[in-house]
Parts: structure tokens; sequence; C-alpha cells
């Protein structure tokens, strides 16, 4: 990575402004200019979010908002209502608040004498969401964006349900670290003696966000709100979309590239959920210079070439060995002139008696196989989505395919590449009314270890839709099919593909009420079906991506290092699993501000053999924020636990101001179990 200072133009930055709203909420912003922009106006550049423009993502934003303003672009980053130095309470993700908000947001850029009235809007995750979200409000001033580790569908592939199931791996992880955010002050340097009111009033008002998740759980017009991909005709303005195979928001890009109209591109790298020019695992790419390509063609009438491009770049990963990290991912970069892509075309395999899978339709004899759920099963599956942390990839996938019922092809004569959503249809039957599959696609080595290639859930009560899910009748035989994430992947001659089916997934599926029994009746009802996409001679000639380079960074002083474990303790004789994820994030000093910061985590997930009623999720979470003699500290305890009918969460929420506590709450409430 190149740390780049020769800008075209000239950098000034006002470190902190309000933006005022017509009800009379005032929006903090940070803005990058170039130094005549008043002179010689220019487009503009909005990063929108709740994550603290002072201190949160002060750091990465030294990275890329000085990177725009000198190269001609006037680079806003807001503080939402209700987070950092802004006015408000942010009582939950993506209202129509935080849209209608972000729409005077950009009137307002629009009217600066700097701008000239043209705007693009980009972000990553919950900024991507956004941007996606205000360009289908069609605001007269934004003209194009960038959007990254996104959704277009929040009930389905967001952090709080997948296929109709819980996420426990996500649910409550995530709304506890909104919980404790939420609660954190603004900078008295900004609001001045305002902040201790403001601060005691974030706490009181803002409720736990997982109250409000686990009322909805089927999709309902809750989760559809904000969800783009109800009315892709809503959003005209050009589109790029960039993903990452270590993270967890792919599956949106392909179908954002197949349901837009107006101009889009999209990219897949290797990269975990972070930003495509500091990506883990690697390669970086010069993701700056790519976005300035974009805004100058659709901001500054520049062609750039960049529309005359493929409209989807992905990394075609190779097969590696199971590893609790990946600095670098294998791989080459290939092209899809469109989507969907004429270039892919399905192979089916079918689940055999023995355990094999294969295209032999004689195979296609129905037996009956059965398994009974583990439910510690799924220990190795991996975070969700990552940071490019050690720990998070997922592990040797061979302890879990033993755990479930495992169908294995022949090695292969020749590689094989897929690009696209492997799915698997199951003839399968459950012995009790409420239960869920879990599925995932694995690489099998020569030597025998399992490398996890992709993979998917379905609560069997949303077998027809996620609107209006039905229990199952016990024993009765149902035709269902599993989507799984996309995925770009090369298997090697001589590896093997694996499917494993389980009732079962402890890491990332809240367990159903009693424990299933899931029948699978093999031959034709069962088969994986694999979008095999044949090598273009066209990718060797594809346009290489520039190096990285970024801004030179924020100075920080490093007074704690960062530090993760994730392990499991097991209790034989009592049959207790417990897996911990104990997170610090270490401290921080900004030299520029004196502002000291550090944000640690406790998160344990426990169940006993047998008893899927057993589980129990929790997760602590301690910030600070700290400035000579100003000391805040904020301390959450949120857990989650179920009997057979309802849901249990109980969230505690703790205010120091100088060691002495000057707030304390806690919230207790009780949500049935639907179809859960």
């Amino acid at each position: 990575m190149q740390i780049k200072t020769d800008f075209p133009y000239r950098i000034r930055e006002i470190e902190n402004t309000w933006i005022p709203l017509a009800d009379g909420t005032r929006l903090a912003a940070r803005i990058w200019l170039p130094e005549n922009a008043e002179q010689n106006p220019v487009p503009a550049l909005l990063e929108y979010l709740p994550y603290r423009k002072s201190d949160g993502t002060a750091v990465r934003d030294a990275l890329r908002h000085p990177y725009f303003a000198g190269h001609g672009y006037a680079s806003i980053r807001v503080d939402m209502r209700g987070s950092g130095d802004s006015d408000g309470i942010l009582y939950d993700e993506y209202l129509k608040q935080e849209q209608d908000d972000a729409l005077e947001v950009l009137a307002w850029i629009a009217e600066q004498p700097w701008c000239t009235g043209s705007v693009g809007i980009f972000g990553k995750s919950w900024g991507g969401f956004n941007a996606l979200q205000i360009a289908a409000r069609r605001p007269p001033p934004l003209k194009a964006v960038i959007a990254m580790h996104f959704t277009d569908d929040r009930y389905n592939d967001d952090v709080h349900y997948m296929g109709g199931c819980l996420l426990t791996s996500q649910m409550l992880a995530w709304a506890a670290i909104m919980f404790a955010a939420n609660a954190a002050p603004p900078d008295p340097r900004f609001v001045g003696e305002r902040w201790r009111e403001m601060w005691l009033e974030r706490m009181e008002k803002t409720p736990p966000y997982i109250q409000t998740w686990l009322s909805h759980q089927r999709k309902d017009a809750y989760w559809k709100h904000g969800s783009v991909s109800e009315d892709y005709r809503a959003i005209e303005i050009p589109v790029y979309a960039v993903g990452g195979w270590a993270d967890a928001y792919n599956n949106s890009i392909p179908r954002l590239l197949a349901g837009l109209s107006g101009p889009r591109k999209g990219i897949i790298g290797p990269w975990s959920h972070n930003f495509p020019e500091t990506g883990v695992p690697g390669p970086a790419i010069g993701f700056l210079q790519e976005s300035l390509r974009w805004w100058d063609h659709w901001l500054k009438g520049v062609d750039t070439g960049i529309m005359a491009e493929p409209m989807l770049r992905c990394w075609m990963l190779e097969a590696v060995r199971p590893s609790p990290f990946y600095a670098e991912r294998p791989g080459r970069w290939i092209a899809e002139l469109a989507w969907p892509s004429p270039n892919i075309h399905e192979q089916t395999y079918f689940f055999n008696s023995d355990g094999t899978l294969g295209f032999d339709k004689l195979s296609q004899r129905t037996t009956t196989l059965s398994i009974l759920g583990q439910q510690n099963h799924g220990l190795e599956g991996g975070e969700w989505g990552g940071l490019g942390y050690p720990g998070e990839p997922a592990g040797d996938q061979r302890a879990a395919d033993g755990q479930s019922l495992s169908f294995t092809s022949a090695p292969l004569a020749e590689p094989i590449e897929i690009l696209g959503y492997p799915e698997v249809d199951l003839a399968l039957a459950s012995d009790q009314p409420l239960a869920l599959v879990s599925v995932r696609l694995s690489d099998v080595a020569p030597d025998g270890a399992s490398t996890l290639v992709s993979w998917g859930l379905l609560n069997l009560t949303h077998r027809d839709n996620h609107e209006t899910p039905m229990p199952l009748e016990p024993d009765r035989r149902y035709d269902v099919t599993v989507r799984l994430n996309v995925k770009a992947y090369q298997l090697p001659a001589g590896h093997r593909w694996r499917v494993s089916v389980s009732p079962t997934n402890f890491r990332h599926a809240w367990p159903s009420p009693q424990p299933v029994t899931l029948q699978l009746f093999t031959g034709k009802g069962c088969r994986l079906r694999l979008p095999v996409r044949q090598p273009q001679e066209a990718d060797a000639a594809l346009r290489s991506f520039l190096p990285p380079e970024v801004s030179p960074p924020l100075p920080i002083e490093t007074l704690r290092t960062e530090l993760r474990k994730q392990f499991v303790q097991r209790d034989i004789v009592n049959g207790m699993t417990e897996m911990v994820l104990d997170g610090d994030n270490g401290r921080i000093r900004f030299t520029d501000t004196g502002m000291i910061t550090e944000d640690t985590g406790h998160e344990t997930l426990t169940i006993h053999d047998g008893d899927p009623l057993s589980i129990v999720n929790q997760v602590q979470r301690t910030l600070r924020y700290e400035r000579e003699d100003w000391r805040i500290r904020i301390d959450t305890d949120s857990k989650l636990t179920a009997d057979a009918d309802n849901f249990h969460v109980t969230c505690l929420l703790e205010g120091y101001e100088n060691e002495t506590r000057v707030f304390a709450k806690t919230w207790d409430f009780t949500i049935p179990r639907d179809l859960i």
C-alpha cells in the first residue's frame, strides 16, 4: 500500500460543522475540500454513518476522504441523527427518518458555494445500505452511488435472519454492539456543556434494537422497508456494487446487477468486511483510483473508459487448506460482460444412499437416511462476516461432516470452476413440526482435509415463503431447495465435492425447540446443482487494477494493541459445549485531539447435548472515552435465551463518569417464538 501525498489539489479540512434540519435538529459533519473550492466549485461525495466521525471512523476516514478532496471533490462525513456529535436519538436501523434526514443533507451540500450541485454517495456496510436506500428516494442532487458490503434484502441477507432461521452468530452480537455504541456521549469539544444532557438522554431513550428485530420473525413490512430488492426500478442512477468473498454481503451483488436497469457495475474480491484498498485477505487493489474513475465519469463528465469494461469482475478463488487466517487468497480475476451470464451452465450431482454424489441416473433409486441433529454441530463454521482477523475463516469441516449426512463425489479428473449460487434440492421429512436444515458445500482434498466453500440455512416452516410460514406435518415428505451463498471457486483435479446436511448449526442457527430427526430420501429428489462457468480467454486480457494507494494515516498512539481470542470448552461429563469470543480493539490515543478510546467485548454461546432449550447467548461490552480529566465508561450486558414458546432477553446498561455510576437501566422482555 502506497501513502500518497502529491495530490493535484491542496486540501483544507473543516473538523466540525453543523447541518441544520427542518425540525431544528443539527447533524455534525466533517468536511475535506480542495483549498480553492469556493472559487472553483467541485462535485461532492457523502458518507453518512452512525459510527462517530471524530473518533469511531476517524482512522479509516483519514485514508480516503482527503484522497478524494485532493483529487477535486468535496468529501463529507456526516454523523446520523442520534450518533456521534449529532442531535437526537437513533431508534433503529434504516428508519424512514434516517432517509428523510439524508435528503435534507444532500440538499444542503448541493447549495454550498463549494459544490457544483452534483453529489455522489458511498459507504460500506450501513453506509452501503443507506446509499442504495437514499438512491431509491431519487433526490435531485444525487447522481451516482458506490455501495460496499451491503444487502438489498434486509430479511434474508443481513445480521438478523437467514433462510428464516435466527442468526445465532449475529442477532445478539450485533444488537449488543449497537446497544453500547448508541450510549456513547458526544464530544464536549463540539457540543460544549450539552454533552452530559445529550449523553443521559441517549442512554435513557435509545432502545435495545433486538427487541424490535425479534418482534419481526418473518418477512413483513418492517423488513421490506429499506430492502431495495422490493423495487429495483426505484433506483435510476448509476450504481457500483462491491463485495468480498471473506465477507457475508455478496448475495446482493448478482441480484442487483440483474435487477437494476440503469448503469451498473459489480466487483467481488477476496476481501473480508473492509475496503478493497486495505482488503484482507489480499490481494488488495487500488480502489480509490477505481472510485475516481467512477466519480469522474458520472460527476465530472470525464470519459474514463470505466463503462466500456465488463459489468462484473470477480476473484476466482483457488483451493486452499483450512486455516484460521489467510493473508492472501490465491486466484485470478475473471469478468462477465453481463449478468446473468451466458457462460454459466448447471451441473447436477445426485445424492446416493452410499454417501456418494454421482451423475448416474441409475443412482436415483430412493433410500431413506436419518440423522438426529447434534446440538453442538457447526462449531467450525467460522464467522458469518469477518474483518480479516485470525480465527474468522471456517476451520476443517471433517468433524462437522461426520456429524451430518454427507455425500462426496469421486475425485475430479479435471478442474472445474463455479460462479453463482449453488443450490441443493432435498426430499426430506422431520419428526417435529418445527425444524431447520443446514447445508454446507466443501472441497475435500486428496488427504481428506475439508474446506468450506459455501453454505445455507432454511427454516423448514418457511419452505414455501418467508411471509406465511407453516408448521411441518411430522414424517411427511417435503421437497425443498436450499440456495447457498454465492461463490466463485475453482475445484482442482483430484479434489472432491462434499455436501453435508444437518438439522442443527450451533454457530449460526438458533436451534429448533425440540431435538429433530431429519430423514433424507436419496435419489432424484436430493441433488446438488452447481453453477459451472466455462473459462474465458478474455479473462487473461483484463485491465489490471492499480496498486493500492491512500492518504497519510491519522496520527495515533497505540496504548494497548488489539487482541482477539476464540476458543471452545467442552465439559464431557455434563455434555456442555461453550464457545467463547473475546475481542479487544485496543486502546488508542488521537494525538491531534487527545481523545483516548477503547472497546472490548466478551461473548459466550453455550448448549447442552440433547437439549436445544439450554442454549444461552450472552454478550458483554465496555466502551471508554477519555481526555484529560474527562473519563466516560459504558458497560452493557445482553443475554438471549428461549423456552419452547418464547424468547427471553435481558439488557443492562450502565454509564460511568469519572468512575462514578451516573446511569443504570435494565430491559427485560419476552417475545413469542414465531415458528422458529
